[in-house]
């Protein structure tokens, strides 16, 4: 959610930054909303009149009786209580239009960072950078699936019957790889000065709204039938909420978090093969980093965060590359996003596995959250970046490190979490 300042100081600036986006429908909102906080602004000003109005006339009224003047005294009451309706209408046509402002607000952008290239979709995405050595290969690199099944690690048909498609049982010892990726991040980020958690993995709906736009909930969340309850697609769902109507002092700033969920999502859409297996599934585990801090730190956050993740693929033998988001890729909250890619040697091309973004104070406002600073209260900014997400982290993983025989070695850094074992065979 923007600053209602920027409607009505700067709506050129909003309307340029929808073009930017290439949401030219939304363009007629912003009159609208400049229009509608004129007239909310004219009706608080009225009830505040008629409020002032009343509380006189009331005072008034033990005076008139004290002298004895029963008829002025009536009338007197007459005119208060025309004002007590007349405040009611003022403050129901107040409530009507606060509701139309904040469903318009809900659906306005972000303002994006003028360092954001412009794009219309992920096509238009501008590489910054590659790092990690990409092997040689002198034999063909199997489907992800096939590798799994030859070292007995993956169960599929038995999860369709249980489940349905996009669902799967990891076993063995890809099972305990998985789980090591998991375990490695979250002792990464501790060393780096994060805090650890593990939050609720259902959140209400007035969190979902708080941290993510409308489209982005009803193409991936599931609602418990019954509940004002959502499960959540990332844990920064419940990391953000966690601070909701909160006031934070700013001494406690930065907010520097980490966290393990589940994770849910609907994944709408037919996807290719390689997108089948268990790249694009309704249930995965990720380690999540989350960041509340002042505005004016929030760009340096966000180039650390996302070399982190850069940092966790290189010690696992995966090369990647970073992708800055072009101007019609970025979700509506977001004022900056990067793309990491893992280099995949099967099919010689790169695929996303983490997503870093600033949101500025966009989810800040929507959820009420304020810090107590020096000079009064201000809204912080959030960032997010996924530390690890296997199984598709997991799927670049099997593929860089498989050898010409089937076996896969174990990077160095997860062996600890694997008993000391170095290779699955």
């Amino acid at each position: 959610m923007i600053d209602i300042n920027l409607i009505r100081n700067e709506p050129e600036k909003v309307k340029d930054n929808l073009k930017k986006k290439f949401q030219e429908d939304k363009l007629p909102l912003v009159d609208e909303l400049f229009a509608l906080d004129i007239k909310i602004r004219q009706t608080k000003t009225l009830g505040d009149k008629l409020r002032s109005k009343r509380n006189t006339l009331s005072k008034e009224i033990g005076a008139l009786i004290g002298q004895g003047k029963k008829d002025e005294a009536e009338k007197t009451k007459k005119e208060v209580g025309d004002l007590g309706n007349k405040i009611i209408d003022s403050e129901k046509a107040e409530e009507v239009l606060a509701q139309r402002i904040r469903e318009i607000m809900l659906i306005i952008p972000n303002i994006i960072d003028e360092t954001v290239p412009l794009g219309k979709d992920d096509s238009e995405n501008v590489e910054l950078e590659k790092s990690g050595e990409i092997r040689n290969f002198d034999f063909e690199i199997p489907y992800h699936i096939d590798i799994m099944e030859r070292v007995k690690g993956v169960d599929l048909d038995s999860a369709r019957k249980t489940s349905g498609t996009g669902f799967y049982y990891l076993k063995g010892n890809i099972a305990r790889l998985h789980s090591a990726i998991l375990v490695y991040a979250r002792d990464f980020m501790i060393e780096k000065g994060f805090e650890y958690y593990i939050p609720p993995f259902m959140i209400r709906s007035e969190v979902v709204t708080g941290v993510m736009s409308f489209s982005e909930m009803e193409n991936m969340m599931y609602k418990i039938e019954g509940e004002d309850l959502y499960l959540i697609g990332t844990s920064e769902h419940s990391m953000i909420g966690k601070f909701i109507d909160t006031i934070i002092n700013e001494e406690e700033l930065p907010q520097a978090l980490t966290s393990y969920s589940p994770c849910f999502r609907k994944e709408v859409g037919a996807h290719g093969i390689e997108e089948r297996g268990v790249y694009r599934i309704h249930q995965f585990e990720k380690q999540e980093m989350v960041v509340v801090c002042k505005p004016e730190d929030s760009k340096a956050w966000f180039e650390k965060m996302y070399r982190y993740s850069v940092e966790v693929f290189n010690s696992l033998n995966i090369p990647v590359r970073v992708l800055e988001c072009c101007s019609g890729d970025l979700a509506d909250l977001k004022n900056k996003s990067v793309d990491i890619e893992a280099y995949s040697p099967r099919q010689n091309k790169y695929f996303e596995v983490c997503s870093c973004s600033n949101l500025t104070d966009a989810q800040s406002r929507r959820l009420g959250i304020r810090v107590n600073g020096k000079e009064g209260k201000y809204f912080p900014h959030t960032l997010n970046n996924t530390v690890a997400a296997p199984p598709r982290m997991l799927i670049a993983l099997l593929e860089n490190n498989l050898q010409s025989d089937g076996s896969i070695t174990v990077p160095e850094v997860l062996r600890p979490y694997m008993g000391g074992l170095s290779e699955i065979k």
